[in-house]
């Protein structure tokens, strides 16, 4: 994989929204942060531009994400908000320059079109908080952001959970959100699981739609060859009047029990107020035990 030249100060960072709109006001925080790193900051035509939900039309949204893409001063792209709106863009943006120059595309949720298309394209990206809110997450979050960047040693470390899956396996990390995996079944920014650890996150489901989309990844074969599963945040989870009778948890379980991989369960990523960034693409080292879990990222 190609990893993107690591910032440093002086450097300059696009904010632009893919999907749903957003003010310039709500993105102080993240400015102000960012500045106080050292960094630059250029704001994209999709900030403030509007579209009844989405940050200005799909044209302007794909010329301006375009634009960034292609601009030799800007060295990472941080993506404003999720929502929904980037998959109605990604077909029609050209990689061909980023390919040659690659730099950072920073976010989660729905920028989980953007990781999944991109490691297609054998570049890493960055799993991460968007500026968005970022002022009420965690100061690990905020770090893991600024070390991956930066280029500064990383790795997390967690408390064990009942739940894990004992084992000690390696592999490039891939994924994001499991409503956007599902979503691109079939389609060519689908991931090849293969020898790999996948990372999944959600919010805001129904737990019978969490099995309904596992069920499908794993009639994908995605299950089949998987190294590891990281299971991040499965947040403000639903159920019906009648209940389904597994929490997520339970279902990832009952779906993966035929295989022997490694299971990690409420790792700190996905909508969470400690949301860690993730390195996707990056080889890493994936321990899960009694004592705990660790993920360590290859240099």
């Amino acid at each position: 994989m190609i990893q993107p030249n690591y910032l440093k100060e002086g450097n300059t960072v696009a904010i632009v929204s893919t999907a749903r709109k957003i003010l310039k006001k709500e993105l102080i925080p993240a400015i102000t942060i960012l500045k106080n790193w050292g960094l630059k900051i250029v704001l994209g035509k999709s900030i403030e531009a509007e579209e009844h939900q989405f940050a200005g039309n799909d044209k302007l949204r794909t010329s301006d994400f375009q634009a960034i893409l292609d601009h030799p001063e800007i060295d990472a792209v941080w993506c404003a908000r999720g929502g929904y709106g980037t998959v109605r863009i990604i077909d029609q943006l050209d990689f061909s320059n980023f390919k040659k120059h690659p730099k950072w595309i920073i976010g989660f949720s729905d920028v989980t079109v953007l990781h999944s298309h991109i490691h297609q394209l054998g570049i890493e990206t960055l799993h991460a908080q968007m500026p968005v809110s970022i002022e009420t997450k965690s100061k690990a979050t905020i770090n893991s952001i600024k070390a991956i960047l930066f280029g500064e040693h990383y790795g997390i470390r967690i408390p064990a959970e009942n739940n894990n899956i004992n084992g000690k396996t390696s592999g490039q990390l891939i994924g994001g959100n499991l409503s956007i995996l599902y979503s691109l079944c079939g389609s060519p920014s689908a991931l090849n699981t293969k020898g790999k650890i996948l990372f999944i996150e959600d919010l805001d489901e129904y737990l019978y739609h969490i099995d309904r989309m596992l069920q499908n990844l794993k009639r994908n074969g995605m299950f089949d060859e998987l190294e590891g599963l990281i299971v991040g945040g499965m947040s403000q989870m639903h159920d019906n009047v009648i209940p389904f009778g597994k929490n997520a948890a339970e279902i990832i379980l009952d779906i993966c029990s035929e295989y022997d991989f490694p299971i990690t369960f409420n790792f700190p990523a996905g909508h969470l107020e400690d949301n860690r960034a993730l390195i996707l693409g990056r080889k890493v080292d994936l321990m899960v035990n009694k004592k705990g879990v660790t993920l360590s990222f290859k240099e």
